[in-house]
């Protein structure tokens, strides 16, 4: 497998995940400190991926205590969320899960250099849309087993 993965250049993890017969669900999270923003965001990605396990938080310091315990396919954060920011949370989540995506969500367009080097796979301006989720979900680093918008 080592060869394989050496000859295709490409990480042995690939190769491993691709002849794991298990889908698990994916497990999708969502973290805004605006309630409102978080209820209508969490409708968007529940009604397009229904055979997901979507969690929403408020908080990123829970949202992180949550990704302790179980292992994140998608997060989808808010930036500003006061003293602990979402590119704060991206480098803490990235430390639990090195192939976890992470989707920036804001209303700052001009975040996004800064949101460009953390490591994430997409960034959206808010308000999110079906459509929007689509289009990043078809750019995402790590391709997620079972993930069928």
């Amino acid at each position: 497998m080592i060869r394989i993965a050496k000859c295709l250049e490409i990480d042995i993890n690939l190769l491993l995940e691709a002849i794991d017969s298990t889908v698990e669900e994916p497990n999708i999270i969502m973290v805004d400190d605006e309630k409102i923003v978080l209820k209508g965001g969490m409708n968007v990605i529940c009604k397009l991926l229904p055979n997901a396990s979507v969690t929403g938080f408020t908080s990123p310091k829970e949202a992180l205590t949550f990704a302790k315990s179980i292992r994140i396919h998608l997060a989808f954060l808010d930036i500003e969320m006061g003293n602990f920011s979402g590119l704060d949370l991206c480098h803490e989540l990235l430390k639990l899960n090195p192939r976890i995506n992470i989707i920036y969500l804001t209303a700052y367009a001009n975040y996004s250099p800064e949101a460009w080097n953390t490591g994430a796979c997409g960034y959206l301006v808010k308000p999110i849309s079906a459509e929007q989720i689509r289009n990043q979900l078809s750019r995402l680093r790590f391709p997620i087993r079972g993930l069928r918008p």
